[in-house]
């Protein structure tokens, strides 16, 4: 089936879901597999390797500790925008966990995808978090020991990238004293 939709043909008929139908549809697909909307277009979630997890483990514990008040660790949660519901790794939000009981966040201000099987599709989303307006987009790539970071979003895409390696430290530039070692996400 995924070959079918290279054909032009094909993909230019393909019916996209808004955000509304996709709410409607529930946490499952047929295959009992999670899914997340991206770009109109239901993707089921990939499985997650001994690394991935642990490195989103180990990010997940170190935000909670670095956090300034008023802003809200996320793992695998939510973001609700015009045509697509992605479930970054980790995403930082403005505010607590109660301000979203009605609706998810619509933007924030720090996504972390974790990238061990699955790069170019992450590479692939950075035009989408930069239309959200997420002000700083971080992919980890695992089996590099690599971390390509993405800031300033305007018109769809991100102004300023930068790869970091095992040497190097991450200053979050949207969330005051986030700082991480990229070595302690590797050791």
């Amino acid at each position: 089936m995924p070959a079918i939709l290279e054909l032009p043909e094909v993909r230019q008929r393909v019916s996209p879901l808004s955000v509304e139908d996709y709410h409607r549809l529930g946490e499952f697909n047929d295959h009992d597999r999670r899914t997340e909307l991206i770009r109109g277009v239901v993707i089921e979630k990939m499985s997650k390797s001994p690394l991935h997890s642990t490195i989103v483990s180990l990010l997940y514990r170190l935000f909670n500790g670095l956090l300034p008040t008023g802003f809200t660790v996320r793992q695998e949660q939510p973001l609700t925008f015009k045509d697509s519901e992605p479930e970054p790794d980790i995403s930082i939000t403005l505010g607590s966990e109660r301000d979203f009981r009605e609706a998810h966040p619509a933007t924030a201000e720090l996504v972390v995808e974790i990238a061990v099987s699955s790069p170019a599709l992450d590479r692939e989303n950075a035009s989408l978090y930069a239309e959200a307006g997420v002000k700083e987009y971080w992919i980890i790539l695992g089996n590099e020991r690599q971390v390509e970071v993405y800031r300033r979003p305007m018109n769809g895409r991100y102004l300023e990238t930068h790869l970091l390696g095992t040497t190097d430290c991450i200053e979050c530039a949207s969330v005051p004293g986030v700082r991480i070692q990229i070595a302690a996400l590797f050791s």
